[in-house]
Formats: C-alpha cells, structure tokens, sequence
C-alpha cells in the first residue's frame, strides 16, 4: 500500500532545526522527500527517475549531490539549463518556482526548508568529490568538450549542468567566438548601396532619427555572424529583406549569386516570413537580376538541417554541412539550446549567420532562451570606439546614449543592432513606455503608469 503524503511528510520531517535537514544527511530520507514532490507535482517523474539512475551509477552518492541533480533537471523542465547553486540559496523556493502556483505548500518540507543551513562552499565541495560530477574551468581559453568524459553532471564556477547541455553551450560559445573572430569580405562601394537601399531617413514626431535598420546591414554586411533584434513594428522583415539586396548585388554583378537559405523554428513563423519578404522584394531599389536572387522560400530548421525520425541527430552537421553561403533564421528567440548548437555545427564556416527576432518574445519551449542570452547587451550599445567610427563612416548614421565598450570585453556587441523606432506606436506613447518599463523589469514603475495612465493607454483590470 503506497503511503499518504502525510506519512511520507512526517518521515521526512525530522531535523528541520538541524544545521543539515535530515533528508540531507540521509540518502532513504532524501528518497522519500523526492517522492513526496513528485506525488505533490512539484517534480517530474522524469526528475525523480534521473536521481534513481544515478543511485544505481554511485550507491553510496551523497544526499546532496542527488538533490542538486534533481533540482538540475527540475530546473530544464523549467527552460533553465543549470541549476546555479548560489541562486538557489539565496531564495530556493523562487529560483526553483516551488512550490507550484496555487499549492500552499503545506504538510511537506519546502526548498527553502530543505536547504536551510546548506553553505554554498560546502555544496560545491560535495559535488566536487562526487564520481558522478566533472568540474571544468569556464576560463575563455577553454578545450573542446572531452569525447571521453562520462560524468552525468558537469560543475561549472557555480553552475550544474547535465553534461549534454553543457556540451551544447561551450559548443556554442566556441563557433560563436570563432566567427566573431573573423571579419567577411566588404563590397568596396558598400557605402553607397547602403544610401540607395535606406534613401529616405526615418523620422519620429517630425524629427530625424536614427536609422537603426541601416545600421543592422552595415553590421551584418561585415560578419560570420550577426544579431538583429527588435521589438513588434520595429521593421526586422524590412531590415531583413534589404540586407539580403545589400548582398546579393555585388555578388549578382560578379556572377557569383550568393545561396541564400531563409529559416525559422516553425511552420507557422516559416509561412508568415515567406509571405512577408514576398511583398516586400519587389519594392527594393535593384535589378530584375538581383530580386530573381533573393529567394522568398522559407523552410523550418527541422527540415534545413534534415531531422531524421529517432534520433537526436541531423543529416546536415559539421562534416555535411549546408550548402549555402547566407542563412537567415527569423523568430531566434524560439531556438533552444540544442537546436543553436545542431544549426552551428551544421554551417559552412564560410557562411553568414542571421539571427532575427524580439529577444522579450516567444521564449523557447525546451531549454535554452539563447536569443535571450545572446541579446544580453543590445538594450545599452557597447560598440567599441572601433566599430562606431566604422559604421559612421559606412553609413553616415549617428546616435546618442549608449554606453561605449571594447570588443574584447562585449565581443557580440559589435556584430548586435537592436531596432528602436516601432512603427506602430511612438517611444512616447502609452503603450511604447508600458511596453519598456515591463521589458525593463521595472514593475512599480509600470504600475505606476498604470495607475494613471496616458490617454492612449487603457488598463482593463478583471
């Protein structure tokens, strides 16, 4: 007969005055603590049946080291892919979202509970003496991911991983810094096609702005790989298509068409970008020749990278990579941590790298916000000195507020453009301000607003 989650609570509930709670000194105890939050919904079963491979790997594991895995693969269930030992501490039960909303979390030991009295240098230094855990170095200068290693779990400064998704991201990190590294041929006239294509300068509340979008082309013209990122009617489709004119004359005009391939992560972004950039080639300022050469197909990455059933595995990776020389990927915020990693490894190095997409939007569904990650500096600039008096020079485009940095220190800033002029409401506008308080994390701020809310502002509270 399977015990009440009373009986299991009241096993488990010994020793909370304890420097260590009592399921941490016991491994039987933490057992049962882990399947009291499985029978309460607070874990998976998925997680609980991680922790009972591991058991089987290392019988004598310590209750620590189990807990830590649990939490790690909990917090993947959650879109997280680590668990960093030092947020947890700090507020369990919100770093971890437990207990769930809507269960007060009665007749069973909560996170912050559970971890009361655990030392952050004492929880490294379990899982540093564990078989099941690798610690690695996060030094920029890191090796490629062992082939041999077999540890389940990999220490990282303070984060814990499982090692496949820590494989995906030092994997990311080093294509990334790779093409970051590396500067792509520049059309000689580059700075004249950028005038003809963004003719006529953008303007807000009858003022001059600047022209963001031409400052995008110019950044992405110049490198292996390239960021735009912007809210809704900020232009990314319009930014998007001219940068593909931008490209694909010169080479059109050397009789060597680019091969060009447009992506996104599903079919409904795929179809609503193919019909998008459709309308809008017809309208650039270019040869019949060149608009022939920009393709409006848009397949999904699925089928880009050639998904084969039951596997992980793509038929297009690092030895059959794509055949292409310019890849566009819209909606970037929707690629999770696996995905990123299969689409790298599966480029030519000699292929531009184009990730579109609203890096406050459509977060991914499995684990990794990387266009999250990667936009980290959009909102504040960091340009270099370097790449500033470039872009000026290119495109004649100057702007005001942003902090100033070096490439080494923000290296994806100078390949970064966040698009700031939304055409559909003004920086000024009830919903512009709404809308950046609450992409700012500035909630009293928002409610302020809305408190007293502009003209153009309507706050329908249910």
């Amino acid at each position: 007969m399977n015990p009440t989650l009373k009986q299991l609570a009241g096993e488990v509930r010994d020793g909370r005055d304890d420097q260590v709670a009592q399921p941490l000194a016991v491994r039987h105890d933490l057992l049962r603590q882990l399947d009291l939050w499985v029978a309460r919904g607070w874990l998976r079963a998925l997680d609980r049946a991680f922790v009972a491979f591991l058991v089987e790997l290392q019988p004598q594991a310590d209750p620590r080291v189990l807990l830590a895995a649990a939490l790690t693969s909990h917090q993947l269930g959650h879109g997280h892919v680590c668990l960093d030992l030092e947020a947890t501490l700090g507020a369990p039960d919100a770093a971890l979202s437990l207990p769930p909303e809507g269960d007060e979390g009665r007749d069973v030991l909560l996170p912050s509970q559970l971890l009361h009295g655990v030392r952050l240098d004492a929880w490294r230094e379990a899982l540093a003496a564990s078989p099941l855990v690798e610690v690695v170095d996060e030094r920029p200068g890191d090796p490629e991911p062992s082939e041999t290693a077999t540890s389940p779990l990999v220490l990282c400064a303070q984060r814990l991983y499982l090692r496949r998704y820590w494989r995906h991201e030092l994997e990311i990190a080093l294509a990334l810094r790779e093409r970051l590294g590396r500067q792509a041929p520049l059309a000689a006239d580059l700075a004249p096609r950028l005038a003809a294509l963004f003719a006529q300068a953008p303007t807000e509340d009858g003022q001059r702005v600047t022209d963001w979008q031409k400052l995008a082309c110019a950044l992405a013209a110049r490198g292996y790989f390239s960021l735009i990122t912007g809210g809704p009617g900020t232009g990314k489709t319009t930014t998007v298509v001219r940068l593909l004119g931008l490209l694909q004359a010169p080479a059109v005009a050397a009789g060597q068409p680019l091969r060009i391939r447009l992506a996104a992560p599903t079919g409904k972004a795929a179809a609503r970008l193919s019909e998008s950039i459709g309308q809008q080639v017809r309208a650039l300022p270019l040869a019949e020749d060149v608009l022939q050469a920009i393709p409006a197909e848009v397949t999904t990455l699925h089928r880009l990278l050639g998904s084969r059933p039951d596997t992980r595995h793509f038929r297009h990776h690092r030895d059959n990579p794509l055949a292409l020389d310019v890849l566009v990927v819209d909606e970037a915020s929707m690629i999770d941590l696996e995905m990123m990693a299969s689409l790298l490894d599966a480029l030519p190095p000699q292929a531009r790298l184009i990730l579109l997409g609203d890096k406050d939007q459509l977060a991914s569904v499995e684990a990794g916000a990387v266009l999250g990650d990667l936009c980290r500096d959009a909102e504040e600039g960091w340009y270099s000195a370097e790449t500033r008096a470039w872009l000026q020079r290119v495109s004649g485009e100057t702007w005001q507020g942003l902090r100033e940095g070096s490439a080494q220190a923000h290296p994806l800033a100078q390949q970064t453009v966040m698009l700031r002029h939304s055409r559909r409401f003004g920086a000024s506008s009830g919903i512009g301000r709404l809308a950046r308080l609450v992409n700012r994390q500035q909630a009293g701020d928002a409610r302020a607003l809305l408190d007293s809310p502009p003209a153009d502002l309507f706050d329908l509270r249910l």
